[in-house]
């Protein structure tokens, strides 16, 4: 699907593009299916902000994409502390409150509607019927209270945002009404944000690598410094669930940009074989901050650093460097985690073999492929059946060489940037 970006450090997406790509997909995936569907379910990316008419479902301008560093300035502005107690988040352009802010800055308020993209779709296949949302979403907001999982007053006068543009918050397995999708009226049954649906899918902890990387694990205990709470997705009448997240920005954005961006790859897939076609990056690291750098670090103004580049460096060694950073970053994230005796991962970048061996080698401990990469998927088809069980794992790679002193070039070229 197309991405747009205005400006350096904006990212944008066409809410109409977003619908029709879902259109798209869905006529492919019931063609496959050779079956006629149940019911629908929905996971997505969780901080993109949509604002749109109610009267007539026109978007009022482009998507800010969770990836937006736009508001920056406004973050370094707002109470940490409050919104990390009320929340479990920090003050980064990451989520949806300051994204909101903006769009409605100068603009009129009455008769518009707010959501992240569950609610945009939930909205475009019910008919503007239901304006509803569900806990993980809305959790990745900075409006939500994550004690009561509902709209917290002093937030939304805190962002200046009123009550009645925002949807209603159900559990991740409720019903959110009927919608019509290629013609085909269904209950809309199961909605979890992209990452708490691979947790759902997971049962307990998981890794997922996709344009970023999101190491949650379910558990009601305190966030250490650096880490996020949220919303887990739970079942219709279930006790409301709660998590620790670590969320890294670019991981297979990383590679996207060295392919779309410098030209140096054809497909991601073509990374696997570069990277085990050389013996080391030869010193160099690639700190992608491309939107700046997520946890366990929040910072917001920093951007991507190459470092270690000699006459003798080629498009492997960047190649390999953008994979190996994929690996430093979860470790960055899991060195503040309850300790594991094993990682769950999932996502596209769990089908490159190489990086997985080399994920374990400097985690050291064994790495689990899912079964279905999709993780994502399979979760909120779960909800929507009202299953929960772990989805079948696929293949296990074992620690086995030590990268603890690449590890530590790591932390010095990152040091340069968050210094």
């Amino acid at each position: 699907m197309p991405q747009h970006f205005p400006r350096p450090g904006w990212v944008e997406h066409d809410p109409e593009e977003i619908w029709q790509s879902v259109l798209a997909a869905a006529e492919q995936a019931i063609a496959a299916a050779g079956a006629k569907p149940t019911q629908i379910a929905i996971t997505n990316q969780r901080e993109t902000t949509l604002l749109w008419e109610r009267a007539t479902g026109r978007p009022v301008h482009n998507a800010i994409v969770w990836q937006d560093r736009r508001t920056a300035d406004r973050c370094a502005e707002l109470p940490a502390e409050l919104l990390r107690a009320r929340t479990g988040l920090v003050p980064d352009p990451y989520f949806s409150a300051t994204k909101l802010e903006w769009l409605l800055d100068g603009r009129d308020a009455r008769g518009l509607a707010f959501g992240t993209v569950d609610a945009w779709l939930v909205w475009k296949l019910t008919g503007g019927r239901v304006h509803a949302t569900d806990e993980t979403n809305a959790s990745r907001t900075l409006l939500c209270s994550l004690d009561t999982l509902d709209w917290d007053n002093e937030l939304l006068e805190l962002f200046h945002v009123p009550r009645e543009l925002l949807p209603e918050i159900r559990p991740s397995g409720a019903d959110f009404g009927e919608g019509e999708l290629l013609g085909i009226t269904l209950p809309i049954r199961g909605i979890a944000g992209d990452q708490q649906a691979a947790l759902f899918a997971a049962g307990g902890a998981k890794a997922t690598f996709g344009t970023g990387s999101f190491v949650l694990v379910e558990t009601e205990a305190a966030a250490p410094h650096g880490l996020l709470r949220t919303a887990a997705a739970r079942l219709d009448g279930e006790p409301p669930r709660r998590a620790l997240e670590g969320a890294v920005f670019v991981t297979g954005a990383a590679l996207q940009w060295l392919r779309d961006g410098l030209g140096l790859i054809e497909d991601a897939a073509e990374s696997e074989a570069l990277a085990s076609s050389i013996e080391d990056t030869g010193g160099v690291y690639f700190v992608p901050a491309l939107t700046g750098l997520g946890s366990p670090y929040w910072r917001a103004d920093v951007r991507g650093l190459v470092t270690g580049i000699t006459r003798g460096t080629s498009r492997a060694h960047l190649v390999r460097a953008a994979l190996e950073a994929a690996a430093y970053q979860t470790a960055d994230v899991l060195a503040a985690m309850p300790p594991l005796e094993s990682l769950r991962v999932d996502g596209g970048m769990t089908r490159n073999r190489w990086l997985m061996q080399f994920l374990a080698d400097l985690l050291g401990i064994p790495v689990e492929t899912a079964r279905e990469a999709e993780q994502t998927a399979l979760g909120a088809a779960l909800l929507a059946l009202g299953e929960r069980r772990p989805a079948p794992a696929g293949e296990r790679f074992e620690p086995s060489s030590d990268v603890s002193e690449l590890y530590a070039g790591w932390r010095e070229a990152v040091g340069i940037l968050v210094a």
